[in-house]
């Protein structure tokens, strides 16, 4: 599980990371809010541990733009002194899912990411962004850079499974699987729908998404690749 942590009391973030580490999970921090809004929208994670008083960009901020501006659904504990209602009330508008008020145990910080991350992983998105790519599940909308993209079902499902594993290389035959399940067609299909998909997704527009890596399969990724 990868943990990003925006604390800018450097005590309490390496007593956080070290618990964090030594339980097994992969910990990136951030000591301001500038930072760790960088590290939230370039690195993909399970949960992120945001404190509410940050220097640059303050917690309530930079949880307010990941969730607005970027559509992103990362699981967000808001750590903070302040215990008031009204705190509480704002952190949770901004889209925290969880808070924790200071001074706190680690036993029970990790606790909530564990469990957080958990029932987050049991809701499957209905919203999916990558870069300049939406997709909605449930109305089946696709728009690349704010222009509408048509997709037949095939297309659909090949792009659905793409963004729901972004920026992971994969295999020819677990793509297949999931757009076809046990009745795959024959095998110059994926090549042909990956090319028409391509078509629509990256040939109008300024760089591509979709990455072939010879011999190995292929991803989806708006993070520099080589074809």
């Amino acid at each position: 599980m990868n943990v990003l942590i925006v604390e800018d009391n450097q005590d309490i973030a390496a007593s956080i990371y070290d618990y964090l580490e030594a339980s097994g999970y992969r910990v990136d921090a951030a000591n301001d809010g500038v930072a760790g809004l960088h590290l939230a929208l370039t690195k993909d994670y399970d949960v992120v541990i945001l404190d509410l008083n940050l220097p640059g960009i303050d917690g309530v901020d930079l949880c307010r733009r990941l969730r607005q501006d970027a559509q992103r659904s990362v699981p967000v504990i808001m750590l903070t002194a302040r215990d008031s209602l009204e705190n509480k009330l704002e952190g949770f508008k901004s889209g925290a899912d969880d808070y924790l008020v200071k001074p706190f145990a680690l036993s029970e910080l990790a606790a909530r990411v564990k469990v957080l991350s958990e029932r987050i992983c049991r809701i499957p998105a209905s919203h999916l962004q990558i870069g300049d790519l939406s997709l909605d599940i449930n109305t089946h909308d696709v728009y690349r850079a704010g222009k509408h993209i048509n997709l037949n079902p095939t297309l659909f499902r090949l792009l659905t499974f793409l963004m729901q594993n972004p920026h992971r290389l994969i295999k020819r035959e677990e793509i297949e699987f999931a757009v076809w399940q046990d009745n795959p067609p024959d095998s110059d299909a994926l090549r042909t729908h990956l090319s028409n998909l391509r078509q629509l997704i990256d040939k109008p527009f300024e760089r591509p998404l979709i990455y072939t890596v010879r011999g190995f399969g292929y991803k989806l990724t708006d993070k520099h690749a080589e074809d």
